[in-house]
């Protein structure tokens, strides 16, 4: 069968796995160990030290390549552990454009860890791809997005902003975290890399940490690897199996996110006490259009503001419902409610929040695949 005109659900299922040559097991096993034995000096049998190679991970790590349609794919111990991968390509003087909706804890790595090793970032609005053009100069290096962003759920157009950095040969990272592969494929598009918080969507049962890096260019796939080994923040086998078993029903649990989310949004749209509902799948969104083209859906992710906007109406509608859990991250098949300004962005100045929209009553869910009209039944008694 020609592995390129796979669909996408029996990818997600057989991609990159094989059943174990030793027993035939289907399932990959968990490889838990920290060194493997060799049969004499330089002769083994790929695998050295589990900080460099394991076959759980190298298993997770060819799959998730092949479901961005990518040649390399690494795996880190956390989301924020491959950005920290993508930051350390770069020297000091070097410069990042970034998206100014971003995930706080993005965010703080740049602004607290790498801002004083001297890489300067420039924070832009990028609804307007044209914008980004006006930031680039001889030390741009890097420009990094977010697509749909988090919590604005702003969408940037890929395909012009892969034109802008390859006239510019800057390198270009997208963070696919909330789209996922199932929906979008940055570097179909044109992308140099593309990242992954697989604590989300991609293991789906908030049950694991884990970043990922993806991409073609074999030179960036061996600094990625060379940072990995030297730096040693892996995940763990443990960790690799789980989102192994995870992407399995990764095109079912996407399916039922989209049509869940589609749902609560218009239910939002028209209740009487809810402001603004952000979630891209409104014609009305900013970049409907751009949304429609470059994603199969519009993803399971909402925010939403409250008439009024006093935190207090916000922490009292979050703390009442009883469905929506109160609990950071996203992506799991339980539904998920937060409050981005005390939570995932706190750490960005409230200046700065309140300019991006990240106003005292905006809300965010992680709409999961429960039986839509409780989900709704819930919002509406905590609502009312």
């Amino acid at each position: 069968m020609n592995k390129e005109k796979i669909n996408f659900g029996t990818k997600a299922i057989h991609a990159g796995v094989q059943p174990d040559p030793s027993t035939g097991a289907i399932m990959t096993p968990i490889y838990q160990t920290s060194t493997y034995v060799q049969n004499g000096i330089g002769n083994h049998k790929g695998y050295e030290y589990s900080r460099t190679q394991n076959p759980t991970r190298h298993t997770l790590e060819k799959a998730l390549s092949a479901l961005e349609n990518g040649n390399y794919g690494a795996c880190f111990g956390s989301g924020l552990a491959a950005i920290d991968c993508v930051l350390k390509m770069l020297n000091s003087g070097d410069e990042v454009i970034s998206t100014n909706d971003l995930y706080g804890g993005t965010y703080r790595l740049f602004t607290t860890i790498f801002k004083k090793y001297g890489i300067k970032f420039h924070f832009v609005e990028m609804n307007n791809a044209k914008n980004i053009e006006k930031h680039i100069n001889k030390n741009t290096k890097l420009i990094w997005i977010e697509t749909p962003t988090n919590p604005m759920m702003n969408i940037i157009d890929i395909k012009a902003t892969v034109k802008i950095a390859k006239k510019h040969n800057v390198l270009l990272a997208v963070d696919n975290t909330f789209a996922t592969p199932y929906l979008q494929n940055p570097l179909t598009l044109g992308a140099d890399i593309v990242m992954h918080s697989a604590t989300k969507y991609l293991g789906g049962h908030s049950d694991v940490a884990m970043g990922a890096l993806i991409c073609n260019n074999p030179t960036i796939a061996d600094e990625i690897y060379r940072i990995q080994n030297s730096s040693g923040a892996i995940t763990s086998p443990m960790d690799a199996f789980l989102v192994l078993r995870g992407i399995k029903t990764l095109h079912l649990r996407m399916q039922r996110h989209c049509e869940n989310a589609k749902k609560v949004a218009n239910f939002l749209a028209v209740h009487p006490k809810v402001n603004k509902v952000y979630w891209p799948g409104f014609q009305s969104h900013p970049n409907h259009h751009i949304a429609k083209q470059q994603m199969r859906n519009f993803g399971g992710m909402i925010s939403f503001s409250l008439v009024g906007n006093k935190i207090e109406d916000a922490h009292k509608l979050i703390e009442n419902t009883q469905l929506f859990a109160l609990a950071e991250s996203l992506g799991g098949v339980e539904s998920l409610i937060g409050h981005p300004a005390t939570m995932t962005h706190a750490s960005i100045p409230k200046q700065e929040r309140q300019a991006l929209g990240i106003v005292d009553s905006l809300i965010r869910l992680s709409v999961g695949v429960e039986d839509p009209e409780d989900l709704i039944a819930d919002l509406t008694q905590a609502l009312n």
